[in-house]
């Protein structure tokens, strides 16, 4: 027998497809069984290894999104000012000194936010991440609970990998900076042309922030005692009102948990915690209530104003993202001290990482220093505890004579025009002057406390002061963060949400910048639960539902029908991507490593799954939405998300665009416009309303799944649009379809208004435009077609 050697012998593992008797033929029995056990070891260690898809891997899924949904441009900055060349005009067809066109910057711009976004995801991830290695180590399994098997679905979905570990998320972590960077890159002067090919990078790193907030999220619940997809996790105490003012109050503002939980075992391990408020504003605060129950949520990112001019905190913590970038002098004026804890939010505080926590401590009590930046978080929690004790009523806010500052207003006007959401300041302080104080009440229930009234009032009247004195300080429960979506809620709800009778998941997924009041949201998300729909909701949203209602309490925490489900904070956004594909995975039975485009192809046309982004601010915003798109999922935004420069529509009378592939017959189907957009504004909740129900029709719904999805689509156009939905006849494939309480109006309407073709005495649909096989299309099997397009456009 010859001697088989592989040394210096490099082996490529594509797909090994040879037999056993093709071996045979070129080599003996023995050589071939070594050959093939080095191939198939070679073979495990790549699947191991996974994919690391390149920027440009899913671009041609992106194209083919992009076709059907059209970019639309809001009409804003018509001109560049990135280079030295600038700034350029690039209204009226013209281009920069670059050759850029208006279409392509707006695109540029619109993938910088969303790089942006994903690396505050990223960056926020890997600090946790090395937190938690050097405090538990490498091998520290993930553990999301015995009812989670499929623990990284994101994760999984896009690297072909199952980590098992921390240290195997050290991969991950690299590979999302990696990807990041590599779209930064193309945002450089002199690179792209094409505005489609900047959408398809601003899809590609909002994939890639999906992933990271995945990573976040399993690394904290792993390691810090989380709930685990429990619906029964705790009501939490929520709102200014549930504070305890007679005792210190520390409050943590930001997104990183780690130095709030610190602050949190110092107080226990010295049984100081029943004698110290612990409160929080925007995601620390929701990861601070899943650590310790006990802990309480002040509000969303427009409360830190509220806490602060108001004297309600003894100490400040701030960590990063979400922050106001004003906090240290606000703190300063009203007595408060402040920490940071981060290199990203340093505030221009001395680091005092290495000084002897006594010596912080009476540098901060004397007035010597106003704020400080320690990174060393066991100092901190001992700096800021001590601190909270002796500064504890020192301050009392910043004092506002109401009446005075009422009588400076002359109404210019300037306060409405900086306004972002307009509010009529003006009316409300005239009609204050005149002892009616119901319309400033009023106006705390839509102000976010942004500042940008004062900044331009030239009597220096401080409105925000004055709102937030006539608004009620409130008290509520949200419940706990739970964590992901369990395996066997998946099992549960899989079918019905396929075949369209649960009528769909929505998910309140954004910012406190709402177009009016915060009850709005409460409005829109308390008709669907009604009408049960499974809601799903995490960060600022899901702390709004909270403050204004009893949701909480009056509707279950499981993943199903008419329940409301709080995910957690802004990275548990991952869990709600991660439950669409684990519908695939677990109902459908669909392979998930490493299959994005197929996993997508199906989210989009079977899952009727809807984002809202009632109030959307930051560039996180921007790309968890993108994310969400390229996945299938559309998106609902307030009107201010046109400030983010795009949306994603369809044009529901292209009818070429319309088409899947039947995968019974393998040939190519006509079929309704639907979803009919990926990415679309709202101008009011009424509007939100009717189209967050349109949004979860898909093409595979079965019949009774439409009647359901149509019965909720009319009823609700009849109730907030006074009117039946123009479009609903796009979405009757046969009279199967039609509700049967509201069939014989229907078909009348068909007949009469639309030219459809009705057999009365069978109540059938004639002629009409019934999805329906190209007959020019030859039968092709899908996978097949999937590597076509990859390689050149399908006719």
């Amino acid at each position: 027998m010859r001697d088989l050697s592989f040394e210096n012998v490099e082996i490529k593992i594509g797909e090994f497809v040879m037999g056993d008797k093709e071996l045979l033929k070129i080599i003996g029995k023995e050589e071939a069984k070594t050959v093939r056990d080095v191939v198939e070891k070679a073979v495990k260690e790549e699947k191991k290894k996974g994919v690391r898809p390149h920027i440009l891997d899913f671009r041609h899924w992106d194209m083919l999104l992009l076709e059907r949904f059209e970019p639309i441009y809001a009409p804003m900055l018509d001109f560049c000012n990135l280079c030295t060349m600038g700034p350029c005009d690039l209204s009226f067809n013209k281009e920069g000194a670059c050759g850029i066109d208006l279409k392509t910057q707006k695109a540029r711009i619109v993938a910088l936010a969303c790089s942006i976004g994903a690396s505050a995801h990223a960056t926020h991830g890997r600090h946790l991440l090395e937190e938690m290695i050097e405090e538990f180590g490498e091998d520290h399994p993930i553990d999301l609970g015995l009812e989670v098997d499929v623990k990284t679905p994101n994760i999984s979905l896009v690297l072909g990998i199952e980590p098992k570990t921390l240290g195997d998320l050290r991969e991950v972590a690299s590979y999302i900076e990696q990807e990041i960077t590599r779209v930064l890159h193309t945002i450089h002067t002199g690179q792209e042309e094409s505005y489609l090919d900047y959408e398809s990078k601003a899809l590609h790193v909002s994939m890639i922030d999906h992933v990271g907030m995945e990573l976040a999220d399993i690394v904290q619940i792993s390691c810090l005692g989380y709930p685990k997809g429990d619906p029964d996790a705790p009501l939490i105490e929520s709102g200014i009102g549930v504070l305890d003012l007679e005792k210190p109050v520390i409050l943590v503002i930001g997104h990183n948990v780690v130095p709030a939980r610190y602050i949190d075992d110092y107080l226990k391990e010295r049984d100081l915690d029943d004698l110290v408020v612990v409160a929080g504003i925007c995601c620390t605060a929701i990861d601070t209530t899943r650590y310790d129950p006990k802990a309480k949520i002040v509000g969303s990112l427009s409360y830190q104003l509220r806490m602060i001019r108001q004297g309600f905190a003894d100490v400040v913590v701030v960590d990063e993202q979400c922050i106001r970038a004003d906090l240290l002098r606000e703190c300063s004026k009203a007595g408060i001290p402040l920490f940071t804890t981060s290199e990203a939010s340093a505030r221009g505080c001395p680091d005092l990482t290495h000084e002897d926590a006594d010596k912080i401590v009476e540098k901060i009590v004397s007035g010597e220093i106003k704020g400080a930046l320690i990174r060393d978080y066991e100092k901190l929690a001992k700096v800021v505890v001590k601190t909270a004790f002796k500064i504890k009523r020192r301050k009392k806010g910043i004092d506002v004579n109401v009446e005075e500052e009422v009588k400076k207003c002359v109404a210019c006007g300037r306060c409405v025009d900086n306004c972002p959401h307009s509010l009529p300041i003006d009316t409300a302080m005239k009609r204050a002057k005149e002892g009616d104080y119901t319309m400033l009440k009023e106006l705390d229930e839509t102000c976010i406390a942004c500042g940008r009234c004062e900044q331009v009032c030239h009597r220096n009247v401080r409105i925000v002061d004055v709102i937030m004195r006539c608004g009620e300080v409130r008290k509520s429960k949200i419940r706990a963060g739970r964590g992901p979506v369990k395996d066997s809620e998946i099992r549960k709800v899989g079918q019905p949400i396929v075949m369209g009778t649960i009528p769909g998941v929505i998910a309140p997924v954004g910012c406190p910048n709402y177009p009016k009041a915060r009850r709005e949201l409460v409005e829109i998300i308390e008709e669907f639960l009604k009408r049960k729909y499974i809601v799903v909701t995490t960060g600022c949203h899901a702390m709004d539902l909270g403050l204004e209602s009893d949701l909480y309490e009056r509707y279950g925490g499981d993943f199903d029908a008419g329940c409301l489900v709080n995910i957690g904070s802004c990275v548990a956004n991952s869990h709600i991507s991660g439950a669409v594909i684990k519908i695939a995975k677990i109902f459908a039975q669909r392979d998930i490593l490493g299959n994005y485009v197929e996993i997508a192809d199906y989210i989009l046309n079977r899952v009727g799954a809807v984002g809202l982004a009632w109030g959307a601010m930051s560039q996180k915003a921007a790309s968890i939405a993108t994310g969400f798109n390229r996945l299938g999922v559309p998106v609902v935004a307030s009107p201010h998300c046109l400030k983010y420069r795009r949306g994603y529509v369809g044009k529901f009378w292209k009818r070429e665009k319309w088409w899947v592939y039947d995968i019974k017959t393998k040939r190519k189907v006509y079929v309704e416009p639907c979803p009919d957009a990926l990415l679309v504004c709202a101008e009011t909740k009424e509007e939100a309303i009717v189209l967050l129900a349109r949004l979860c029709f898909r093409p595979a719904d079965t019949y009774l799944g439409r009647q359901i999805k149509l019965t909720h689509y009319l009823e609700l156009g009849k109730k907030y649009l006074g009117c039946y939905p123009d479009d609903w006849h796009l979405f009757v494939r046969t009279e199967q379809d039609l509700p049967i309480k509201m069939r014989d109006e229907l078909l009348k309407i068909l007949e009469e208004e639309h030219g459809w073709k009705i057999d009365w005495d069978k109540k059938r649909i004639v002629e009409g435009p019934i999805r329906k096989y190209d007959p020019g299309f030859n039968p092709t099997i899908v996978k097949e077609v999937y590597e076509k397009y990859a390689g050149e456009k399908t006719e």
